[in-house]
């Protein structure tokens, strides 16, 4: 079969590091043009400032990928459902909930394919410890995802912005495997956000969950972008029965009682590009909002403090 032809919208970090090296060795997709507000190109593909100007050359083109900061990808992903486009969005899929519920009911009136990706559900550990959780039940889960965002977003000032999500950036990549491998679905209770003084998004959060569950299992987050050293993207969790069970490396691996039983390649990007041509082979579409609706949750109820000034 020929490979689907797929424009990318937006050129950063990610996708220079993740969506055009994983697209270029797929045999479902190949990068037929770009969009780039820098004038960057791929590959020698066609490269337009704008995406009305990419539909006005290659309408032939059905299919786009969204990779711009949040704040901006609600227009972007719109205007591209209005030009008949199926839609992939990176994460988080819009810097509101409005705007997401918005593109998932224009999505489905337009009759195209929306896919809103969570990469770090894309991993064999997290499949496994949602299928040990679903037969053993949940104590508790607490959640440690810190990072340097000196590494990970360097000079990027967009995260510090509003709608740049700050340390939830990473964060919601921990939340996206947190309602994946939950049985039941977690609220936040309570959140304690710090801000530095001179930046409008968190440097770090702290979350306590709650839940329906007759159980009671106490669930907790610690998520901070000052972290230095090795990352840690990791969660421990104990099952109703005893049992201990630790999910880290993002949720690429996965040990039960101090034994690894899940250990993948980081293989998130090929993961998510495969299940887009299932997805377009269906016709259907794969949008959950309860990571981006957890963030949002966490600001309506979050205690605010502020520390030191950052600067990079």
């Amino acid at each position: 079969m020929a490979k689907h032809k797929i424009a990318i919208i937006g050129l950063g970090k990610i996708t220079q590091d993740q969506h055009l090296p994983v697209i270029d060795k797929s045999g479902d997709f190949e990068v037929a043009a770009v969009v780039s507000q820098r004038g960057l190109s791929h590959n020698g593909v066609p490269s337009f400032k704008t995406a009305a100007e990419l539909y006005a050359a290659m309408p032939e083109i059905g299919i786009v990928s969204v990779n711009t900061p949040p704040d901006v990808r609600h227009a972007i992903a719109r205007e591209a459902l209005v030009a008949g486009k199926h839609v992939l969005l990176e994460k988080p899929p819009a810097a509101t909930l409005a705007e997401f519920e918005d593109l998932k009911a224009f999505a489905e009136a337009e009759g195209k394919v929306l896919f809103a990706t969570w990469h770090s559900q894309f991993n064999p550990a997290v499949d496994e410890a949602k299928a040990l959780l679903a037969k053993q039940g949940v104590r508790s889960v607490k959640i440690e995802w810190r990072e340097d965002v000196k590494k990970w977003h360097p000079g990027q000032d967009w995260v510090w912005e509003p709608g740049g999500f700050g340390v939830f950036d990473p964060g919601i990549n921990a939340l996206s495997i947190f309602v994946k491998i939950l049985p039941f679905a977690p609220f936040v209770k309570a959140a304690e956000l710090t801000y530095p003084a001179n930046r409008q998004t968190p440097i770090a959060a702290k979350l306590v969950f709650g839940s329906a569950a007759a159980s009671a299992p106490a669930l907790t987050a610690d998520f901070d972008w000052r972290e230095q050293g090795d990352e840690k993207w990791h969660m421990t969790i104990e099952t109703a029965d005893g049992k201990k069970l630790r999910l880290y490396k993002g949720g690429a691996a996965l040990e039960v009682d101090g034994k690894l039983v899940v250990e993948a390649p980081s293989e998130e990007y090929e993961r998510i590009y495969a299940h887009f041509a299932d997805l377009l082979a269906s016709g259907k579409s794969d949008v959950d909002g309860s990571p981006l609706r957890l963030v949002a949750d966490a600001m309506l109820v979050g205690r605010r403090n502020v520390t030191d000034a950052f600067d990079w």
